[in-house]
């Protein structure tokens, strides 16, 4: 009986010994909504890997300090900013930089009067501060030339909130969270 029991013991011995090399994956809570730790996963907009443009490994990339050269803003935003000013002329639209700039637009409404936007997108995170907005207006003077108006601040945060709002409802629509 004794034999048998060192027998079991030494056994164990073996299989914890064994494990001892084994690659354990520990979980740690990341911040989640209002800086509370969570353990769900974040979901990423291109499935478990993220999204690999000409075959190299963000992450990778990343850890080397050099530019990755996938989407380097956040996808909500994005399609939020979009959107947003859909009824506006795009005059360029730049994913990888996250600068959307509109033409002129001039509402039928008021016909002497017209807009540009510029919109930066700063962050790979679905934040506040992440986007910013800057509206343009011009006028028709006098003498039939554009002037420029300046713009009351309020205009440039409604539209950003606008954005987050939208972009908000997308991440809900998405992740159903």
């Amino acid at each position: 009986m004794c034999g048998r029991l060192k027998y079991a013991a030494l056994l164990g011995v073996f299989a914890l010994a064994a494990c001892e090399g084994a690659d354990i994956e520990y979980e740690y809570p990341r911040s989640g909504p209002g800086g509370r730790p969570t353990y769900e996963k974040e979901s990423k907009v291109f499935g478990e890997d993220g999204f690999t443009l000409f075959g190299e490994d963000a992450d990778k990339q990343q850890q080397q300090g050099a530019l990755g050269s996938g989407i380097a803003v956040n996808s909500f935003l994005w399609r939020a900013s979009l959107d947003t000013i859909s009824f506006m002329p795009l005059a360029s639209a730049d994913p990888f930089g996250g600068v959307i700039i509109t033409d002129w637009y001039s509402p039928p409404e008021t016909p002497n009067e017209r807009f540009k936007i510029n919109i930066f997108i700063l962050d790979r995170a679905l934040r506040s501060d992440g986007v910013r907005a800057k509206v343009f207006k011009q006028r028709i003077a006098a003498d039939g030339q554009w002037q420029d108006i300046g713009t009351e601040e309020k205009l440039h945060r409604d539209l950003e909130d606008a954005i987050l709002t939208r972009a908000r409802q997308l991440r809900i629509g998405t992740t159903g969270n």
